[in-house]
């Protein structure tokens, strides 16, 4: 039993790879950016270089991987108990992602820690379309929106409290989504007034992410709106499966997505140890 580490992706999806194709809905976080890294490059999320491990049991067999890419918290998933402490042992680990159990496991290596949200990951069962329906309708973003697209990009990284230096990654994903189709914009009387992403199917699986409505246009049902749209074009592009993540600690989103037909599949923990950083 044991972990390998490494910052090379191609190394890390031949090894870990068919493990989280095998459980894609807890693995579409993994999935996409070792997708984003395979295209872009180990610095595509920022300046470190990422690294990335995977835990083998007594059988042989991986159960559970790690995925790092500074400044944003280390992904676990999958993780069997024991792999934790070795984990622990190995990595120092001050900022992760990870479902409650394995959250609570690391806690416990730590002299102290805060939870910094709750997430919880839904997955699409029958799609029920917004009722009333809000006025407008939805078209794909064009790249005369590119910079209300990114003033948008920019205020929904503040709302989920992430780390700054975004421009270059949200132009970067502007640009690829807008010419691939992948976001798409309500209008209402003419005036974009939501939009909402699609992530690339990976595993037979797309995520939504993001979905933004701007403060002024909010409460009219524009993001469910917008959101069943882009859940209705990805099953009718093939994915099997359309999943999404909403932050516990509103309400509003949790209920916006439940009543167009996701239906909660289980929940993580971003936590941090208290008075330290990543390293």
């Amino acid at each position: 039993m044991t972990w390998t580490f490494t910052d090379d992706v191609d190394v890390f999806l031949d090894n870990a790879g068919p493990s989280l194709a095998a459980r894609p809905a807890e693995s579409t976080v993994v999935l996409t950016v070792t997708a984003a890294l395979r295209r872009h490059g180990p610095h595509a999320y920022g300046d470190r270089a990422p690294v990335m491990g995977w835990w083998r049991g007594a059988d042989g067999e991986v159960a559970g991987t790690l995925l790092h890419t500074p400044p944003y918290p280390a992904t676990l998933n999958a993780l069997s108990p024991e792999a934790v402490g070795p984990l622990m042992d190995a990595r120092r680990l001050t900022h992760v992602n990870a479902d409650r159990a394995t959250a609570r496991a690391v806690t416990a290596h730590w002299p102290g820690h805060r939870v910094d949200g709750e997430q919880r990951l839904y997955r699409l069962g029958e799609l029920v379309p917004p009722s009333p329906a809000p006025g407008g309708r939805a078209r794909a973003a064009a790249p005369a929106d590119r910079e209300l697209l990114l003033r948008w990009y920019a205020a929904f990284a503040v709302d989920i409290g992430g780390p700054g230096g975004h421009a270059e990654r949200h132009g970067r994903a502007v640009d690829e989504r807008t010419a691939e189709g992948r976001l798409t914009l309500w209008e209402d009387d003419g005036v974009p007034v939501s939009m909402a992403g699609i992530s690339p199917q990976l595993a037979g699986t797309a995520r939504v992410a993001p979905v933004y409505t701007p403060p002024e246009h909010g409460g009219r049902g524009y993001a469910a709106a917008v959101t069943a749209e882009v859940s209705r074009a990805a099953r009718a592009a093939g994915a099997d499966e359309v999943l999404l993540f909403t932050d516990l600690a509103n309400p509003t989103s949790n209920g916006v997505y439940t009543r167009i037909g996701y239906r909660a599949v289980s929940d993580r923990l971003v936590v941090s140890a208290e008075g330290a950083s990543d390293g």
